[in-house]
């Protein structure tokens, strides 16, 4: 059931069918537990990193940041096992990225928050900071994203331990926090330093200004815990 319900909510945003409004639920979706984080016209429910006010900004139904001086932006509410969708639109050459369990125990968002990444491809980058890795970490298998300029569609998944990253319906990266797989890999970089990366049983979600264009809509959760 969980998958069916998820996989309706995307093919209705893939291919628009029945004409479903942005940043809205359907009836189905709220059955099933769905709840928005973004309304689509205000930045209600966020709030910014180690600061009260948002200062991202609100156009043509999406969340993007002033690239040059906005922070980090974070869900007021804090999840632990949840379904996370939404969409992503990235600028030539962008680079954002959405953290999840962050905690404000750090100077940024990613000392905490493992991150999903969100990035132009043709920046170059190595696998493991492609979009949809996990960033640095896990590299994304059989990752497709849209034209740079049109939005793709992500997926996190997070249940009891086991963490999914999904882009465009795939899924790309597959993991177990607390893992010894992934203590080696977090050992072997820069995530070393900050010793509460990825050791919060709850944290908010955030998302990232990195200095590029970026737009995010469609913000949209599902509690499993």
């Amino acid at each position: 059931m969980k998958a069916f319900a998820f996989g309706v909510m995307l093919a209705v945003l893939a291919t628009g069918a029945l004409a479903q409004p942005m940043n809205t639920l359907t009836p189905a979706e709220k059955e099933a537990g769905w709840t928005l984080l973004f309304d689509g016209r205000t930045t209600a429910g966020w709030r910014g990193f180690r600061t009260a006010a948002p200062d991202w900004h609100v156009a043509d139904g999406a969340l993007s940041p002033d690239p040059k001086k906005s922070r980090d932006i974070m869900t007021q509410a804090t999840f632990g096992d949840f379904d996370l969708a939404f969409e992503w639109k990235i600028g030539p050459k962008g680079n954002s990225g959405v953290m999840y369990r962050v905690t404000e125990d750090g100077d940024e968002t990613y000392w905490s928050g493992p991150e999903y990444q969100v990035l132009d491809n043709s920046r170059g980058e190595p696998p493991r900071q492609r979009a949809g890795a996990l960033y640095d970490l896990y590299a994304p298998q059989g990752a497709v994203t849209k034209p740079v300029g049109e939005y793709n569609q992500g997926r996190i998944l997070i249940e009891k331990g086991h963490v999914e990253h999904w882009l465009n319906g795939v899924k790309v990266v597959e993991y177990d926090l607390g893992s010894d797989d992934f203590k080696a890999k977090v050992a072997a970089s820069k995530f070393r330093a900050w010793p509460m990366f990825g050791k919060g049983a709850t944290g908010h979600i955030a998302l990232q200004n990195h200095g590029d264009a970026v737009a995010y809509r469609n913000i949209r959760i599902r509690r499993l815990d």
